[in-house]
């Protein structure tokens, strides 16, 4: 049970807002072109995460599969459900998720908003997520996931390929040791990237053109 519980909770996958630093990082897991990084910052007794790695696929494609959080469950690791709650625009949406963890712990959920911004110079997208948890009442024996900070930022790098550099920090809440969560930070974060490519493959993503983006 417990080697799960660490790399389960760290995988809030669509956690908010920017870092402050980009130093300090150390790489833990490097294959098949998924690089996961981690670090500790004085504020916090849980690691944050930063991976890079670089996919086939279109601006486009990619941030439709982000934003398309009702298919989250088909690939981000450990994800029992995820409900879109509101599309503000084509670029910006609130979405619930459940994260399921090995009893006796509790599963975790989490409220929060997506916005992706293009810089109209360079391309570069960049999706925002903060965590909303009184967006709706909590659950009854699901612990609601109350500090993440995070971000996507997509950099198109030519021959129809971009580069994702993603960031999370995450506090899973409840009584699950730093140690433990620690222990196993980087397992999940490499199995959603894994299952990302294969998302990016599907036919309903394939020729995806959004109105808010240039590729």
């Amino acid at each position: 049970m417990t080697y799960r519980i660490g790399f389960i909770i760290l995988l809030l996958l669509w956690g908010p807002a920017s870092l402050r630093a980009q130093e300090g990082w150390r790489l833990k897991t490097d294959k098949d072109g998924i690089a996961v990084y981690t670090r500790l910052f004085p504020e916090s007794k849980f690691k944050a995460i930063k991976v890079d790695v670089e996919v086939d696929a279109t601006l486009s494609q990619l941030v439709a599969v982000i934003l398309d959080v009702n298919t989250g469950a088909e690939w981000v690791y450990s994800t029992k459900s995820s409900v879109l709650l509101k599309q503000v625009s084509p670029s910006e949406l609130y979405y619930y998720s459940e994260v399921s963890i090995p009893w006796p712990a509790a599963n975790r959920d989490f409220i929060a908003q997506l916005k992706a911004v293009q810089d109209p110079h360079t391309r570069v997208v960049t999706i925002y997520g903060p965590v909303f948890p009184d967006y709706l009442p909590e659950k009854k024996d699901i612990v609601r996931v109350r500090h993440s900070e995070g971000k996507w930022v997509i950099t198109p790098v030519g021959g129809h390929r971009v580069k994702i550099e993603y960031t999370l920090r995450a506090d899973p809440g409840g009584d699950l040791p730093a140690w433990l969560v620690n222990m196993f930070v980087t397992k999940g974060p490499y199995e959603s990237f894994k299952k990302l490519k294969e998302q990016l493959k599907k036919q309903v993503y394939i020729n995806a053109k959004l109105p808010f983006i240039t590729d």
